[in-house]
């Protein structure tokens, strides 16, 4: 049997549905051993001169094995693979829930091509252990010992000889896991890196083709596939000669019985004894039926004593592979005894507040003290790379943080229940990630009662309605995979709707409004203005002219706090704001220079 620590509760918990495989199972190796007597009974009686009405009682008794045989093995499909399906089904499930719990670090260190594999091929070959991998370990162990037994009821010597390839086939499968494990891992691997270039292709392709680039990765991927098929010829090999060497060897064994037979045939016919190593064989011909009738039962459990080993040894690798990723350590969670947030009006203080990345050791923001109180509208401005988009996003807590220093309503945020925290802030993130689904679901995304009339509320408060309207199917369009029908102004524009209408005490917009016109731009931060009043609202911008309306904004220089203050006392006393601003005067000129100039 298989076994590990995420599995092993599945075994007491459909106990049941395996007990009652199990058990067809073994009455299904137990009626078959019926047929091969009754075929010797029947040789006896022709032999006889025979019992008509004898021979007309065991087909019926023939018949009624058959039905006995369909009705098990209907059963212990029906049980064995039912579990199998179920264990399927709820590892999948953990592994969704432990996908979402999971940090932002984890999915970049590891390709979704890569995980997506865990989910799909190797869970696969897990569950296809507990059916099949069941089924043939029974038949190895218990159908070949019933068998067995049966055969040295008839002859001892003859069913040694018929037991030598069972122990070279178990020493063959000793040596044969270590190879099949190897060989299935660098499958694994190599199934891994093609799954990776192909979904990075799929999701870049339009920048491929902008940048005519279709052939080299056509080239690239033919060189990934080649290591992909290099692995699976391994694996096929290795398994394809394990399998060969043992039918061989099973098949060998049936013609030696068989030669052995035509042997005692003959001599029966002529009176003579057969001796073998100094032993006279006492197989006569109804015998001897009977014995190739077991033998041939025999093939079956020798074969899935090989093919057992090779299945292990997959779903061992494969199993390897599911419980690291279950059991990769969730590092951003609740605290024990967590506060959960219910209403809050939107204070944010900041708090020697320092953070750096757990991949770098350089510090993204360094020593930020300020206090954003509630109701408040502010923007978040500096150069590219100067920490922005990290110090409105550790107030989703996707990364752990330091005690003490950072806090919303004066709670501290590293004592807060994650869900209820992150269910009191609306975010915008700079990607506008859409899901393939209608305009209006994904308006309504964040709420569970969301209608029509709320997803085109957001739409008009970002300024999409129209855009939407113009739409054959308006509300009902699909985004499609990214939302890559729409624009990227109008998906910038639904992602604004989305966290507009969770109507939450904080709004995160993280340059939000970069590809939309200056008119729209406008409408927009006029309708934050007034629909949000008294609401805590944070504006991520590259562009100073975004932000210059707003209550206050954070100068930001090199990771640390360069001021903080209304956009006219920054035009006064902050030198960055200042070169901004004029930075930003000078591109005006120059976009407004005639090209003829």
């Amino acid at each position: 049997m298989l076994f590990g620590r995420h599995i092993n509760r599945y075994y007491i918990k459909y106990a049941f549905l395996f007990l009652v495989g199990i058990a067809a199972l073994l009455a299904v190796d137990f009626i078959q051993l019926f047929i091969p007597e009754y075929l010797g009974e029947v040789v006896r009686i022709l032999q006889n001169n025979g019992d008509t009405d004898r021979i007309i009682t065991l087909g019926i008794y023939v018949l009624l094995v058959a039905a006995g045989l369909f009705l098990g093995r209907f059963l212990w499909r029906i049980t064995l693979f039912n579990a199998s399906h179920r264990i399927e089904s709820e590892i999948r499930h953990e592994m969704f829930l432990k996908a979402e719990a999971l940090p932002r670090q984890f999915y970049h260190e590891n390709k979704v091509g890569s995980i997506m594999s865990w989910f799909t091929n190797d869970l696969e070959t897990v569950a296809e252990y507990f059916s099949w991998g069941t089924i043939m370990l029974v038949d190895s162990l218990f159908l070949s010992v019933m068998t067995i037994t049966k055969m040295i009821n008839l002859d001892l010597v003859m069913s040694l000889l018929c037991l030598i390839p069972s122990v070279i086939i178990i020493i063959l499968g000793a040596f044969a896991e270590k190879i099949v494990m190897s060989t299935w891992e660098d499958r694994q691997k190599a199934y891994d890196s093609l799954y990776d270039f192909a979904q990075e292709n799929f999701t870049g392709i339009r920048v491929i083709k902008a940048f005519v680039k279709e052939m080299k990765e056509i080239q690239s991927f033919a060189k990934v596939a080649k290591k992909n098929a290099d692995a699976n010829i391994s694996f096929a090999r290795a398994y394809m000669i394990i399998n060969v060497l043992i039918e061989t060897i099973v098949a060998l064994v049936f013609s030696m019985v068989l030669l052995f037979g035509g042997w005692f045939a003959w001599a029966f016919i002529r009176g003579e004894p057969v001796v073998i190593f100094g032993y006279e064989m006492s197989l006569e011909p109804d015998k001897l039926i009977e014995f190739i009738g077991y033998l041939d039962i025999l093939i079956w459990p020798m074969i899935a004593l090989g093919q057992i080993v090779t299945m292990y040894s997959r779903s061992k690798v494969s199993l390897k592979r599911i419980n690291a990723f279950l059991d990769t350590e969730i590092v951003v969670k609740s605290p024990d005894n967590a506060y959960e947030l219910k209403e809050i009006k939107g204070e944010i203080t900041y708090k020697d507040f320092s953070f750096s990345f757990p991949s770098s050791s350089t510090p993204s923001l360094k020593n930020i003290n300020l206090t954003i109180n509630a109701g408040e509208s502010i923007g978040v401005v500096g150069k590219i790379g100067c920490g922005k988009t990290t110090l409105v996003n550790v107030l989703l807590m996707i990364y752990n943080l330091e005690p003490g220093t950072l806090f919303i309503d004066g709670h501290d945020i590293t004592t807060l229940d994650i869900h209820s925290l992150r269910n009191q802030i609306a975010y915008v993130p700079q990607d506008n990630f859409l899901f393939s689904d209608t305009i209006e679901n994904n308006i309504n995304f964040g709420l569970s009662n969301g209608t029509l009339e709320t997803a085109v509320q957001g739409a008009k408060f970002a300024g999409v309605d129209e855009d939407i309207q113009g739409f054959s199917d308006g509300y009902q369009t699909v985004s499609g995979e990214r939302g890559v029908t729409l624009s990227g102004g109008q998906k910038q524009r639904v992602s604004i709707a989305r966290a507009y209408v969770k109507n939450s005490p904080i709004l995160i917009m993280d340059d939000s409004v970069s590809a939309v016109d200056s008119k729209t731009e406008e409408a927009i931060l006029h309708n934050i203005a007034t629909e949000r009043k008294g609401k805590t609202t944070l504006v991520v911008a590259s562009r100073v002219s975004t932000v210059q309306h707003l209550d206050k904004i954070i100068v930001l220089n090199e990771g640390e706090l360069d001021a903080f203050d209304t956009p006219q006392n920054l035009l006064k006393n902050s030198p960055t704001f200042q070169r901004m601003v004029k930075l930003q005067e000078l591109e005006k000129e120059v976009e407004g220079v005639p090209e003829n100039d």
